[in-house]
């Protein structure tokens, strides 16, 4: 019963919408896609912003739409943070976050305070909207959107109006509300970097279909989708820094079947850390290499092969432990090492991309 079923169909001139989802009832689910994919639609039909023709929608076992009813907006216990913040000028940041506080009667399950430490904002009280960067204001709208104590949040790709260097101050501090809150999350985005740091579920549209849908790693690691965050197809990883080799300026991540060793960045032992891992990125070999450059060779199996865009490439799925690598070869490599389900093989894994 803690999931959310969402069946739209909607039709409009020159797009359809046709989903059929069945998502967890927390953490971060990225809905991913190109522009004009049918992610903002979802969203507003979630909201009940938008009411498809077929609808069909419950919340943790409360139905919210269905052939005879439909919930308003103003009813459905959720929180909604758009592109733009649109904080009242007038008011201050104090001002705006109990100005939302007014308009609600829901439960107070998460507190103002809360909101208010979850996104850092405790200096940012007094002022007025104008006073505040681009990314403090999108802080200030996140925290007035948790301010009214929702049930489930839901995001529309909020970073997409920030600079670089705003995204990155503002990240960490959506990771915190994924590792904190007890609510679900739906993020709409086309950003493969916010996939890859915030996400727990992905779901991936195309032209108003789902594409793929399942818990993050799992989906990225599957040979038969054509799911990539940026230019080629990778896995990504969850470790903690275990090791650091101060020496070489090196700490060693470990993840559930091995370990890689990477540029040291300071974290505290025991650190939570997600890396990618591209597929173009590994090479295999039926023996363990000895005077290499490559530092992370990892013993696998074969668990399936497939074929990569090109005809000159395959996609090879590799068993590490609990993990799963993706190499991309040639597919005149997979036949000089006569690769096959079950060969067990060493994974040079020659490029790691810590999600920062």
């Amino acid at each position: 019963m803690d999931r959310i079923t969402a069946r739209f169909c909607l039709n409009w001139p020159g797009f359809t919408l046709n989903l059929d989802l069945n998502l967890p009832g927390r953490g971060v689910t990225a809905i991913f896609g190109q522009s004009g994919s049918g992610k903002t639609t979802l969203l507003r039909c979630i909201a009940g912003l938008e009411r498809a023709e077929h609808g069909f929608l419950t919340f943790k076992g409360e139905v919210w739409q269905d052939d005879r009813m439909f919930l308003p907006t103003h009813k459905r216990p959720l929180g909604y943070v758009f592109q733009e913040a649109s904080l009242f000028p007038h008011l201050s940041v104090l001002g705006n976050l109990r100005y939302g506080l007014t308009r609600s009667k829901a439960e107070q399950n998460i507190s103002l305070d809360q909101a208010i430490e979850l996104l850092g904002i405790g200096a940012l009280l007094e002022r007025k909207p104008e006073r505040l960067s681009g990314g403090e204001r999108q802080r200030v709208g996140i925290a007035r959107a948790l301010a009214v104590s929702p049930r489930i949040l839901l995001m529309d790709e909020p970073l997409a109006a920030l600079d670089l260097a705003r995204k990155q101050e503002i990240l960490p501090y959506l990771e915190r509300l994924r590792d904190e809150l007890e609510i679900p999350v739906l993020y709409v985005t086309h950003s493969p970097d916010e996939v890859g740091r915030l996400a727990n579920y992905l779901v991936a549209l195309e032209a108003g279909a789902v594409a793929a849908q399942g818990p993050l790693a799992e989906t990225l690691a599957r040979i038969d989708l054509p799911i990539r965050l940026g230019e080629e197809r990778g896995v990504i990883l969850e470790g903690i820094v275990a090791e650091r080799d101060e020496r070489w300026h090196l700490e060693r991540v470990e993840f559930p079947g091995g370990a890689l060793w990477m540029r040291d960045r300071g974290l505290p032992m025991g650190s939570p850390v997600r890396v990618r891992i591209p597929s173009g990125g590994i090479s295999l070999s039926l023996e363990e290499q000895h005077g290499s450059s490559i530092l992370n060779m990892l013993a696998g199996e074969v668990e399936s092969i497939g074929n990569d865009d090109h005809p000159a490439h395959s996609l090879v799925r590799v068993k590490i432990g609990e993990s799963v690598l993706l190499a991309r070869i040639t597919k005149r490599s997979e036949a000089a090492l006569s690769l096959k389900p079950g060969l067990r093989v060493w994974a040079q894994v020659k490029s790691v991309a810590v999600m920062e």
